[in-house]
Protein backbone atom coordinates (compact mmCIF):
# COMPACT_ATOMS: atom_id res chain seq x y z
CA UNK A 1 0.00 0.00 0.00
CA UNK A 2 1.54 3.46 -0.89
CA UNK A 3 2.28 6.06 1.79
CA UNK A 4 -0.60 8.44 2.73
CA UNK A 5 -0.40 12.39 1.80
CA UNK A 6 -0.19 14.88 4.19
CA UNK A 7 -2.28 18.12 4.55
CA UNK A 8 -1.83 20.49 7.06
CA UNK A 9 -5.22 22.24 7.99
CA UNK A 10 -5.45 25.72 8.88
CA UNK A 11 -5.53 24.68 12.22
CA UNK A 12 -2.45 23.14 12.31
CA UNK A 13 -4.09 19.33 11.87
CA UNK A 14 -1.97 16.66 10.20
CA UNK A 15 -4.72 15.20 7.50
CA UNK A 16 -3.52 11.98 5.69
CA UNK A 17 -5.06 11.36 2.68
CA UNK A 18 -4.98 9.36 -0.77
CA UNK A 19 -5.93 10.81 -3.71
CA UNK A 20 -6.85 9.02 -7.30
CA UNK A 21 -6.11 11.16 -10.35
CA UNK A 22 -8.49 10.81 -13.17
CA UNK A 23 -11.73 11.96 -14.71
CA UNK A 24 -14.45 14.52 -12.57
CA UNK A 25 -16.78 14.38 -10.56
CA UNK A 26 -14.07 13.64 -7.78
CA UNK A 27 -15.70 10.74 -5.80
CA UNK A 28 -14.74 11.59 -2.22
CA UNK A 29 -15.90 8.66 0.64
CA UNK A 30 -16.04 10.60 4.89
CA UNK A 31 -15.68 7.73 6.87
CA UNK A 32 -17.44 7.20 10.09
CA UNK A 33 -16.81 7.87 13.55
CA UNK A 34 -13.45 6.33 14.86
CA UNK A 35 -12.64 4.49 11.52
CA UNK A 36 -10.18 4.89 9.21
CA UNK A 37 -9.78 5.29 5.25
CA UNK A 38 -8.50 1.95 4.93
CA UNK A 39 -12.05 0.51 5.94
CA UNK A 40 -13.47 -2.27 3.30
CA UNK A 41 -16.09 0.30 1.80
CA UNK A 42 -13.27 3.11 1.24
CA UNK A 43 -11.33 0.92 -0.33
CA UNK A 44 -13.69 -1.08 -2.77
CA UNK A 45 -14.78 2.17 -3.97
CA UNK A 46 -11.07 3.46 -4.41
CA UNK A 47 -10.90 -0.10 -6.95
CA UNK A 48 -13.92 0.99 -8.80
CA UNK A 49 -12.43 4.64 -9.19
CA UNK A 50 -9.31 2.94 -10.37
CA UNK A 51 -10.97 0.72 -13.19
CA UNK A 52 -13.37 3.73 -14.27
CA UNK A 53 -10.65 6.49 -14.39
CA UNK A 54 -12.49 8.16 -12.60
CA UNK A 55 -11.14 10.91 -9.39
CA UNK A 56 -11.66 9.55 -6.12
CA UNK A 57 -10.21 11.00 -2.63
CA UNK A 58 -10.63 9.12 0.71
CA UNK A 59 -8.78 10.66 4.18
CA UNK A 60 -8.69 10.26 8.03
CA UNK A 61 -10.37 13.33 10.45
CA UNK A 62 -7.72 14.17 13.03
CA UNK A 63 -7.29 11.63 15.35
CA UNK A 64 -8.45 9.05 13.08
CA UNK A 65 -6.24 6.64 11.70
CA UNK A 66 -3.44 7.98 10.30
CA UNK A 67 -4.05 11.89 11.40
CA UNK A 68 -2.60 13.70 13.67
CA UNK A 69 -4.34 14.03 16.93
CA UNK A 70 -6.23 12.24 19.56
CA UNK A 71 -9.55 11.07 19.40
CA UNK A 72 -10.95 12.78 22.72
CA UNK A 73 -9.24 16.14 21.45
CA UNK A 74 -11.89 16.22 18.53
CA UNK A 75 -15.66 16.53 17.80
CA UNK A 76 -17.98 17.03 14.98
CA UNK A 77 -17.07 20.47 14.57
CA UNK A 78 -13.32 19.76 14.14
CA UNK A 79 -13.86 16.88 12.06
CA UNK A 80 -16.32 19.37 9.31
CA UNK A 81 -13.16 21.58 9.58
CA UNK A 82 -10.91 18.85 8.46
CA UNK A 83 -12.97 18.00 5.56
CA UNK A 84 -13.56 21.40 4.33
CA UNK A 85 -9.50 21.76 3.98
CA UNK A 86 -9.00 18.24 2.25
CA UNK A 87 -12.04 19.34 0.04
CA UNK A 88 -10.69 22.49 -0.73
CA UNK A 89 -6.79 21.81 -0.65
CA UNK A 90 -7.00 18.81 -3.03
CA UNK A 91 -10.18 18.54 -5.15
CA UNK A 92 -11.38 20.97 -7.80
CA UNK A 93 -14.42 21.22 -9.86
CA UNK A 94 -17.94 18.89 -8.98
CA UNK A 95 -18.03 16.55 -5.98
CA UNK A 96 -19.85 13.31 -4.79
CA UNK A 97 -19.82 12.72 -1.83
CA UNK A 98 -20.20 9.61 -0.33
CA UNK A 99 -20.38 9.24 3.72
CA UNK A 100 -20.41 6.57 6.32
CA UNK A 101 -22.54 6.88 9.47
CA UNK A 102 -21.03 10.01 10.94
CA UNK A 103 -19.48 10.40 7.42
CA UNK A 104 -23.08 11.03 6.45
CA UNK A 105 -23.44 13.85 8.66
CA UNK A 106 -19.86 15.16 7.34
CA UNK A 107 -21.37 14.77 4.02
CA UNK A 108 -24.65 16.98 5.17
CA UNK A 109 -22.57 19.60 6.55
CA UNK A 110 -19.95 19.72 3.52
CA UNK A 111 -23.21 20.36 0.93
CA UNK A 112 -24.48 22.92 3.72
CA UNK A 113 -21.29 24.68 3.51
CA UNK A 114 -20.20 24.35 -0.37
CA UNK A 115 -23.51 23.28 -2.50
CA UNK A 116 -22.14 25.14 -5.06
CA UNK A 117 -19.54 22.12 -5.48
CA UNK A 118 -21.69 19.33 -5.03
CA UNK A 119 -23.21 17.36 -8.24
CA UNK A 120 -24.31 14.49 -6.03
CA UNK A 121 -24.31 12.80 -2.34
CA UNK A 122 -24.82 8.63 -1.05
CA UNK A 123 -25.05 7.96 2.32
CA UNK A 124 -24.52 4.82 3.97
CA UNK A 125 -26.23 4.86 7.24
CA UNK A 126 -25.94 8.07 7.68
CA UNK A 127 -25.89 9.51 11.48
CA UNK A 128 -26.94 13.05 11.02
CA UNK A 129 -26.97 14.53 14.81
CA UNK A 130 -26.75 11.35 16.64
CA UNK A 131 -24.31 13.13 19.63
CA UNK A 132 -27.76 14.43 20.58
CA UNK A 133 -30.16 12.27 19.25
CA UNK A 134 -28.97 8.98 20.22
CA UNK A 135 -26.05 9.92 22.24
CA UNK A 136 -27.14 12.16 24.98
CA UNK A 137 -30.60 11.01 24.60
CA UNK A 138 -30.27 7.40 25.76
CA UNK A 139 -27.92 8.89 28.61
CA UNK A 140 -28.85 8.12 31.93
CA UNK A 141 -28.67 10.47 35.06
CA UNK A 142 -25.45 8.74 36.68
CA UNK A 143 -24.31 8.92 32.68
CA UNK A 144 -25.23 12.59 32.05
CA UNK A 145 -23.80 13.37 35.98
CA UNK A 146 -20.20 11.95 34.98
CA UNK A 147 -20.17 13.68 31.56
CA UNK A 148 -20.78 16.74 33.83
CA UNK A 149 -18.09 16.37 36.45
CA UNK A 150 -15.63 14.37 34.62
CA UNK A 151 -15.94 15.55 31.37
CA UNK A 152 -16.27 12.32 29.94
CA UNK A 153 -18.63 8.86 29.90
CA UNK A 154 -17.38 5.91 28.03
CA UNK A 155 -19.85 3.82 26.09
CA UNK A 156 -19.38 0.15 25.09
CA UNK A 157 -18.71 -0.52 21.22
CA UNK A 158 -19.08 -4.16 19.13
CA UNK A 159 -16.21 -2.82 17.42
CA UNK A 160 -13.23 -2.66 19.92
CA UNK A 161 -12.51 -0.50 22.57
CA UNK A 162 -15.37 1.40 24.37
CA UNK A 163 -15.88 5.22 22.67
CA UNK A 164 -14.96 7.85 24.68
CA UNK A 165 -17.53 10.47 24.53
CA UNK A 166 -16.48 13.87 25.61
CA UNK A 167 -18.95 16.55 26.89
CA UNK A 168 -17.07 19.13 24.33
CA UNK A 169 -18.09 16.45 21.59
CA UNK A 170 -21.79 16.80 22.54
CA UNK A 171 -22.04 19.99 23.19
CA UNK A 172 -20.01 21.14 19.73
CA UNK A 173 -22.46 18.54 17.85
CA UNK A 174 -25.42 21.21 19.07
CA UNK A 175 -23.76 23.70 16.32
CA UNK A 176 -23.61 21.22 14.01
CA UNK A 177 -26.65 19.87 14.03
CA UNK A 178 -28.68 19.06 10.41
CA UNK A 179 -32.31 18.38 11.37
CA UNK A 180 -33.34 21.44 12.91
CA UNK A 181 -33.51 23.59 10.14
CA UNK A 182 -34.30 23.45 6.81
CA UNK A 183 -32.18 20.91 4.60
CA UNK A 184 -31.86 21.76 0.78
CA UNK A 185 -30.51 18.87 -1.38
CA UNK A 186 -30.54 20.31 -5.28
CA UNK A 187 -28.80 17.05 -6.46
CA UNK A 188 -29.03 13.41 -7.07
CA UNK A 189 -29.25 11.74 -3.59
CA UNK A 190 -28.81 8.36 -2.55
CA UNK A 191 -29.65 7.21 1.01
CA UNK A 192 -28.65 3.94 1.61
CA UNK A 193 -29.53 1.86 5.07
CA UNK A 194 -29.75 -1.78 6.53
CA UNK A 195 -33.07 -2.72 8.21
CA UNK A 196 -30.93 -4.86 10.70
CA UNK A 197 -28.02 -1.29 12.01
CA UNK A 198 -28.04 -1.95 15.24
CA UNK A 199 -25.86 1.32 15.53
CA UNK A 200 -28.64 4.14 13.61
CA UNK A 201 -32.14 3.16 13.49
CA UNK A 202 -34.14 2.79 10.40
CA UNK A 203 -35.87 5.62 11.39
CA UNK A 204 -33.25 7.76 11.37
CA UNK A 205 -32.63 7.30 7.56
CA UNK A 206 -36.86 7.58 6.94
CA UNK A 207 -36.42 11.12 8.93
CA UNK A 208 -33.79 12.19 6.49
CA UNK A 209 -35.50 11.51 3.57
CA UNK A 210 -38.89 13.37 5.07
CA UNK A 211 -36.82 16.35 6.30
CA UNK A 212 -34.61 17.18 3.44
CA UNK A 213 -35.79 19.20 -0.01
CA UNK A 214 -34.90 17.67 -3.40
CA UNK A 215 -36.24 16.96 -6.22
CA UNK A 216 -34.04 13.62 -6.86
CA UNK A 217 -34.14 11.75 -3.59
CA UNK A 218 -34.61 8.01 -2.97
CA UNK A 219 -33.92 5.94 0.29
CA UNK A 220 -32.73 2.07 -0.02
CA UNK A 221 -33.86 -0.10 2.55
CA UNK A 222 -31.45 -3.44 2.53
CA UNK A 223 -33.19 -6.47 4.56
CA UNK A 224 -31.08 -7.63 6.93
CA UNK A 225 -27.88 -5.39 6.50
CA UNK A 226 -26.32 -4.15 9.43
CA UNK A 227 -24.20 -0.74 9.94
CA UNK A 228 -21.28 -2.35 8.22
CA UNK A 229 -22.95 -2.46 5.41
CA UNK A 230 -19.80 -4.19 3.73
CA UNK A 231 -20.91 -7.53 2.42
CA UNK A 232 -20.43 -8.21 -1.34
CA UNK A 233 -24.21 -6.92 -1.92
CA UNK A 234 -24.12 -4.01 0.01
CA UNK A 235 -20.90 -2.94 -1.70
CA UNK A 236 -22.62 -3.47 -5.14
CA UNK A 237 -25.27 -1.62 -3.97
CA UNK A 238 -22.79 1.49 -2.62
CA UNK A 239 -21.01 1.35 -6.54
CA UNK A 240 -24.67 1.51 -8.03
CA UNK A 241 -25.56 4.16 -6.10
CA UNK A 242 -22.67 6.34 -7.09
CA UNK A 243 -22.55 5.17 -10.96
CA UNK A 244 -26.50 6.22 -10.63
CA UNK A 245 -25.80 9.66 -9.16
CA UNK A 246 -23.36 10.34 -11.63
CA UNK A 247 -25.17 9.16 -14.62
CA UNK A 248 -28.25 11.38 -13.27
CA UNK A 249 -26.16 14.46 -12.46
CA UNK A 250 -24.92 14.00 -16.15
CA UNK A 251 -28.26 13.85 -17.38
CA UNK A 252 -29.21 17.56 -15.29
CA UNK A 253 -25.92 19.01 -17.13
Amino acid sequence: MTEANILITPQGRQIAYHYTKGTGPCVVFLGGLKSDMNGTKAIHLEDWALDKGRAFLRFDYSGHGESSGTFTDGCIGDWAKDTAAILDAVTDGPLLLVGSSMGGWQALLAARRSPERIMGLVTISAAPDFTEDSMFAGFDDAQKEELETTGQVALPSEYGEPYIITRRMIEDGRNQMILREPLDLPFPTRFLQGTADADVDMSVALNLLAHANGADMRLTLVDGADHRFSDNECLSLIERSVEEVLNAGNRNQ
